[in-house]
């Protein structure tokens, strides 16, 4: 599964690597893009909206919008 997050505030490399920190505590998660103003997140489906909302606003931050994609077996 992958979730993609709008995070507005983050302007700055410090913000991305706070953000990147916040999220390694949230199960689940394979791998974190995170740039400034968002994240691209690759999970197993345990990292819910709700979690991912969480562990981001320990960081300070608030996600405005989240859009997940399930994937398909081929």
């Amino acid at each position: 599964m992958i979730s993609r997050l709008t995070i507005p505030g983050m302007r700055s490399n410090y913000c991305v690597t706070a953000v990147y920190t916040a999220l390694t505590a949230v199960e689940g998660i394979w791998q974190a893009d995170v740039t400034i103003g968002g994240a691209t997140i690759e999970h197993d489906g345990r990292a819910t909206a709700e979690a991912l909302r969480a562990a981001i606003a320990v960081a300070g931050y608030d996600v405005v919008e989240v859009i997940e994609e399930r994937r398909r077996l081929v």
